[in-house]
């Protein structure tokens, strides 16, 4: 089955589209500052960039309401900008200081906002879906209506975990959304090589789990496909599979040179398909939007951005006794 692509968009409003295109910027130029701050030795550890995929958060965070929670994997920078969390927050955390939403302990892959209703950040692969399984029964037992977003990739679909948590949610009608965002590469694995099926989807029919294929890279294809995915859990109906397929233009991390495609195919990507610039065509074609009004939109993101940075390299480091904080003994 062909990922579905939005196909309406004489009568998109103004407003709406310029949002989605000033999120998208902001999560594209808030990773590339991610790097440079890495290549300068100011963020430790790994660090996994979400430049490429940022319509498939946006495009779901727009359907969501309040109180509906999110659950990811570790490329989740997008994802926390996405629902709301600070940037300086989320910039001083991946460099390991005192203002980072986890204190500066947690870094790129482990920091959480009850607030935003974030709940991580996993490192281990696959490790969240359960996790997200729980936060939904959860809700199922409070009946207040929420849906929990349990985002993992094309390589983590492999994991026995994901089926025996398909098989829970499906046998107790929990409201999770299972969001697969397949960027074609688990590390530096085609999914072509890695998976048996063609459509990861398809895999939830065994536990009775509808589902669909959505074009990751148009922004409305998938706000149009969470809707469906949403109403299908606000109703009661039990569990639901997303395969947003989207394409990551970096290595897996920033340590990866990703030698195992060609520069020529990210381009073609980068040329034909990539969801910020789609937007802005259409901004542009409708007229909502002139080239000073979008390029105003830049530097007003580049400001936010370079203003996390330096609150960031302002912020201290942890004290000592932050060790013996937020732990059980």
């Amino acid at each position: 089955m062909a990922a579905k692509k939005a196909t309406a968009t004489a009568n998109i409003d103004k407003g709406e589209l310029l949002e989605y295109y000033r999120q998208m910027l902001l999560i594209r130029r808030f990773e590339e500052k991610a790097g440079q701050l890495y290549g300068m030795g100011l963020i430790g550890g790994f660090c996994h960039l979400y430049i490429g995929q940022e319509a498939v958060i946006v495009g779901l965070e727009a359907a969501a309401e309040e109180g509906d929670k999110r659950i990811t994997s570790y490329r989740d920078h997008g994802h926390m900008l996405a629902c709301g969390m600070d940037p300086r927050g989320v910039m001083a955390e991946l460099t390991g200081r005192e203002g980072g939403y986890s204190k500066g302990k947690g870094g790129s892959m482990h920091m959480f906002s009850r607030e935003k209703h974030f709940y991580g950040g996993h490192g281990i692969v696959g490790a969240q879906v359960p996790l997200g399984a729980g936060l939904a029964f959860a809700d199922k037992y409070l009946v207040n209506k929420r849906v929990t977003f349990t985002y993992f990739g094309d390589g983590a679909a492999n994991q026995g975990q994901v089926y025996e948590t398909f098989n829970m949610a499906a046998l107790w009608d929990l409201p999770v959304i299972f969001v697969i965002e397949n960027n074609q590469y688990a590390m530096g694995t085609a999914q072509r090589r890695s998976t048996s099926t063609p459509d990861i989807y398809t895999r939830g029919e065994a536990f009775g789990i509808a589902g669909e294929a959505v074009d990751g890279m148009d922004v409305l294809a998938v706000k149009a496909a969470s809707q469906t995915a949403i109403a299908h859990c606000r109703a009661g109906k039990g569990p639901y599979i997303l395969e947003v397929k989207t394409y990551r233009y970096r290595g897996h991390s920033m340590s990866d040179p990703a030698k195992y495609r060609t520069r020529e195919e990210v381009q073609k990507v980068r040329e034909e398909r990539d969801a910020i610039e789609n937007v802005r065509q259409l901004l542009l074609s409708g007229k909502h939007a002139t080239e000073d009004d979008l390029k105003a939109i830049d530097k007003e993101i580049k400001a936010v951005v370079n203003e996390a940075a330096e609150f960031s390299k302002q912020s201290p480091q942890p004290a000592l006794d932050e060790l013996f904080t937020d732990i059980y003994a």
